[in-house]
């Protein structure tokens, strides 16, 4: 896919090329909730595990936003403590759904190999950890699940997309490499990427 697709829908977490050793990282988008009442913003701006973020609708409406990187703090909401009243820990937790539920592409990266771990500001697709260039053209996964998920895809012979719990990811699939002159290039280069 060469390009990020708006009626695409991300999930919560991503597998991203470390900034630091080019690894395998693992990507949390922030999650975001509107600060209620004048008197709160303040504790979020000196909160230690919040980021306040002042915010525009697209009607151009401003609004306050308290920040809050899982990733950072144990992938876990139960680590939020103190909060003014009005607010509980579970209002940062990710959506019971596949996908993020904000259009903001902050969050912070956690890589195993070499330690790495901040806040990330994403470049989608150019962060994708699994990539591939086919003629020109790059095709990339979400996260090991959708990798797998794309290689067994291509390597159907019905593309049946009901099969796959990504189905929606797989619908936008360029035509480019679902073509049966590129299945057996791709699905070996998404093997490698996959060992």
């Amino acid at each position: 896919m060469t390009a990020p697709y708006e009626w695409n829908p991300m999930p919560h977490t991503l597998d991203v090329k470390c900034s630091r050793c080019e690894q395998r990282a693992y990507f949390e988008f922030a999650e975001i909730v509107r600060i209620k009442e004048k008197k709160d913003i303040q504790f979020f701006k000196d909160s230690d595990q919040f980021e306040y973020l002042l915010c525009q609708d697209s009607c151009g409406h401003k609004w306050h936003g308290a920040l809050f990187f899982l990733g950072l703090h144990g992938r876990t909401v139960n680590t939020i403590r103190e909060l003014p009243d009005g607010y509980v820990p579970s209002d940062w937790a990710h959506s019971q759904y596949l996908y993020r539920n904000s259009n903001l592409d902050v969050g912070s990266i956690d890589c195993d190999r070499c330690g790495l771990r901040q806040l990330h500001q994403l470049k989608w697709p150019q962060d994708a950890y699994y990539q591939i260039e086919y003629k020109g053209q790059i095709l990339w996964a979400f996260h090991r699940e959708t990798a797998n998920e794309l290689k067994e895809y291509i390597l159907s012979k019905d593309r049946d997309r009901t099969k796959f719990q990504w189905q929606s990811f797989l619908l936008h699939v360029p035509t480019i490499f679902l073509k049966q002159n590129a299945r057996e290039e791709i699905v070996k280069k998404l093997e490698k990427l996959l060992r």
